[in-house]
Parts: C-alpha cells; sequence; structure tokens
C-alpha cells in the first residue's frame, strides 16, 4: 500500500440533530476527532435537516468544486446525508435507508425543497423518516442534478438495508425500479465485508464501499473507503504523488461511478476499503437478542428461522441473507490473502484484479481496552490512546502504516505483539446476532502484566 498518495473517507455520519447521536457531532468536533482518525474526507451528515444545513452554510466554505473547509481544520467535508424510506409494497412494508451525495449546498437545499413540497417533514430527524419510495426518492434526487450519488447504506442489515430480511429487497431493480442503472455502489455496513457482496451477481458492475455510520466522535472511521490517484492514463515514470487538497466531488463521483459506467474521467480512483470483521457487527448471524439464542447460516439452514425458546421468527441475519442471494456461480468466491510490509493482510477478489481490495480491523481503543483488561471507555484506555494518536500521527497510522519496529519504539511490548496480531487477522470473535455487537478476542498478557503496566 502507498499510503502517502492516498485520500481517507469517511461518508457516512450524523449530526447532533439526528436520533441517539451525541451532542458532540458537531462540525468543529468532527473535524478535530476525523485529525485524530486519519480521515482526510468526511461526510457532513444530515443536510436534509434545516437546522444542520444552517451550521453547515456559517461554519464551511467551498475550497473546490463541491468540497468544503472548515477554518483552520486539514479535513476537507462532502455534502453526504441519509434518508430513511418507510412504504408499502408487493405486500410488505420496506425499510430502507440511502445515502445522497450532493455536489454542492445549491443542489442539496433544492432536494431539500422538492423533498418537503412531497410531504417529508425534514425537521423530524437527522435522517428523516420520509413516505417516498426508492422509486420516488431517485427521482426526486436525480431530477435535481444528475451527478447525485444514490447509494444504499449498510445494505445488508435486517431492518434498514436494501437487502435486509426484515425490510428489504431481493433485487436493486425491485427497490429501484427503472432508477436501478443510477446505483452505483452499495455500502458494506459493519456486519458484511467485500468478499460477502462480490458473490452477488448485480454488483459484479458496481463499487462496494465502506464508511462509519458514526453516531459520535469516537466512532468515526471505523470503516472508511481509500481513495487514491487514477493514474490508468499514466505511464509509471509520470505517477506523481497525490495531493490530498487537490481534487472535487466530481474525482469522488467519478471514482465511485467507475465500474458501472466502464469509464473514470476523474482523478481518484478507489483503492480499498477499511472493513470492521463483519463478525464483530451486530447483525452477522441469526438469533433473538431476547432469548440469547443466536446461530450460524449453516444451522439455520437445517433448523430453520423459528426461535427454539419463544417460537417467533428469528432475526435472520446478514450472513445468512447474503448467501440466500448469492450466484450459485459466486457463491464459492473467496478472498485471496496478501500481507503487505507492515504484516497487514490485505485481502483481494481471486480472480478480479480490477476490484479494490480491502483490511480489516479492531479499533484501537477495543485493543487498548483488550490488552489492559479494562473497559473501553475506562480513563486510562482514553489517555493511552491520545498519547498514541499524538505520537504517531493518528489511529490509522498506529492500526496500519506504522512498521513493527515503528512502534516498538513508542509503546509497550505487548501491545505491539496484539496490534500485530490484528493485522494478521489472528483474532477470534463471537459473532453478533439480533442486535448485539460480536465480542473479539485477541491472545494478551497475563492479568499481572496488565496490571504492571497500569502502574497498579
Amino acid at each position: 500500500m502507498a499510503y502517502m498518495s492516498e485520500l481517507v473517507a469517511d461518508l457516512q455520519v450524523h449530526s447532533r440533530f439526528a436520533r441517539a447521536v451525541s451532542k458532540d457531532m458537531v462540525l468543529p468536533v468532527m473535524a478535530e476527532w476525523a485529525g485524530k482518525k486519519g480521515i482526510d474526507l468526511l461526510a457532513t451528515g444530515d443536510w436534509t435537516h434545516p437546522a444542520w444545513m444552517g451550521e453547515i452554510e456559517k461554519n464551511l466554505e467551498e475550497v473546490g468544486g463541491g468540497i468544503y473547509g472548515l477554518k483552520g481544520k486539514r479535513v476537507k467535508f462532502l455534502l453526504s446525508g441519509e434518508v430513511s424510506c418507510i412504504y408499502s409494497q408487493g405486500g410488505r412494508v420496506r425499510r430502507v435507508h440511502c445515502l445522497v451525495f450532493a455536489p454542492g449546498i445549491g443542489v442539496a437545499k433544492k432536494i431539500n425543497v422538492e423533498l418537503t413540497r412531497r410531504g417529508c417533514k425534514l425537521e423530524s430527524d437527522g435522517r428523516p423518516v420520509i413516505g417516498l419510495s426508492l422509486l420516488e426518492l431517485a427521482e426526486v434526487v436525480f431530477g435535481v442534478d444528475e451527478r447525485c450519488l444514490l447509494i444504499p447504506a449498510h445494505a445488508w442489515t435486517p431492518w434498514f438495508g436494501v437487502y435486509g430480511s426484515r425490510g428489504g429487497f431481493d433485487s436493486l431493480e425491485e427497490a429501484f425500479g427503472k432508477y436501478a442503472d443510477r446505483i452505483y455502489a452499495v455500502e458494506t455496513g459493519l456486519s458484511s465485508d467485500p468478499e460477502m457482496n462480490w458473490r452477488i451477481e448485480e454488483l459484479q458492475k458496481r463499487a462496494i464501499v465502506s464508511f462509519s455510520d458514526a453516531h459520535s466522535p469516537q466512532k468515526l472511521g471505523r470503516e472508511m473507503t481509500v481513495f487514491e490517484e487514477n493514474v490508468k492514463s499514466k505511464t509509471k515514470n509520470e505517477k506523481q504523488q497525490f495531493k490530498t487538497q487537490n481534487f472535487s466531488y466530481s474525482d469522488v463521483y467519478e471514482a465511485i461511478a467507475e465500474r458501472f459506467v466502464g469509464k473514470n474521467e476523474g482523478r481518484l480512483e478507489i483503492a480499498y476499503t477499511v472493513e470492521f470483521y463483519p463478525e464483530e457487527g451486530k447483525y452477522h448471524w441469526d438469533g433473538h437478542r431476547n432469548c440469547g439464542v443466536v446461530q450460524s447460516p449453516e444451522v439455520t439452514r437445517k433448523v430453520g428461522k423459528v426461535c427454539p425458546k419463544c417460537g417467533r421468527e428469528l432475526t435472520v441475519g446478514v450472513d445468512y441473507r447474503a448467501g440466500e442471494l448469492s450466484e450459485e456461480g459466486l457463491i464459492k468466491i473467496k478472498a485471496k490473502k496478501k500481507i503487505d510490509d507492515n504484516g497487514v493482510v490485505v485481502y483481494k477478489h481471486p480472480t478480479d484484479k480490477s476490484r479494490p481490495g480491502f483490511v480489516k480491523l479492531v479499533p484501537l481503543v477495543e485493543i487498548l481496552a483488550e490488552v489492559y483488561g479494562v473497559g473501553v471507555k475506562t480513563g486510562k484506555v482514553g489517555q493511552k490512546y491520545e498519547e498514541l494518536v499524538r505520537g504517531f500521527g493518528g489511529e490509522r497510522s498506529v492500526l496500519l502504516e506504522k512498521s513493527k519496529g515503528e512502534l516498538a519504539a513508542g509503546m509497550e511490548p505487548e501491545l505491539v505483539e496484539v496490534i500485530m496480531k490484528v493485522r494478521a487477522g489472528e483474532v477470534k470473535i463471537s459473532p453478533g446476532y439480533d442486535g448485539v455487537f460480536g465480542q473479539v478476542e485477541v491472545e494478551t498478557v497475563s492479568h499481572e502484566k496488565q496490571m504492571k503496566m497500569f502502574g497498579f
């Protein structure tokens, strides 16, 4: 990986005006934490909300072609918001969350006007519930500006994913109708990874992107999409270091649309995505939270989807659902593993070299909590986190970029060992289910050493 030439983006976040979101999700704090996380480009989030749009206009200024900056901060912003479409179709209630990327504030405000005209109450929530179908949403968005992007968010989540087992569809054509050919990408969500999406026939010609869906500053960057300079038309000698400040909305658009439209006239292309371990996501396996029942797709296929304790239908998770919709000829796709110079496992498509690869990480605070045998919100974990991001230039640098030797020069050997194990994929995970996050385990130092490291 050529880290110096990359543009790291997290384009799904929420503001303080969305439900169940931290009051700290305001632009200056978001920008500060983006710096800690190693993020170059961040979503504004929630631009459909009138009050939040007011804060966007007040605090951000356009620094180039639909990209915005906050005075005194390195991170840039792109207008990305999320809406919740809840409606009836085909005799079922559909619930689907979609990201809408707008090429500028003017376009976003026009979309808001049209949504309001159609009865959408945008002031109700940062991620508003609208009664429009996905087809009607697409009609509004593309009717205002064809350069918008409409991307199904956390596409496999049971309740609110476009492919979700409870509120979704079996195909993008069923969901978006005549606008299906304008859907250039899907977002993985925490409970799936690109490998699972590679097995879906209609996603063969669409991009797979990943973002955090952060509800607090600390959760920024837990999933990201990394872009690099588009050098397809250049010789190796002509390749130059990419300047992260020199890009536009159109460059991001072209990179995401490239796989579907078959060309890319922008400066960027997707290099790879950074993924949560999907097993850690809270809807990976099937189960019932209230009954304490969790089971793998293999078990579900054998015994069925009925809870053995209460007799109600289980919440069918992402792993089962992805298998259910996979094309028979693609279902055996297994990512190839390649280890980079820093010991990071990079997952690649086994046959299609044009597919961007991905890496899987555990957030740094979870690693610290595991090493020290304490909770993630413990003060000592917070202090150590701040020390490391200052010393190494950000969380992403700690987790991906620094060599083992560089890490060893600035942290305890036990912590270096665990970070290297996470990079290598040497983790054990009890999969998440029905709203319960999975539990990650890494072989750590003894309890006595943990206490000594903390000075207890």
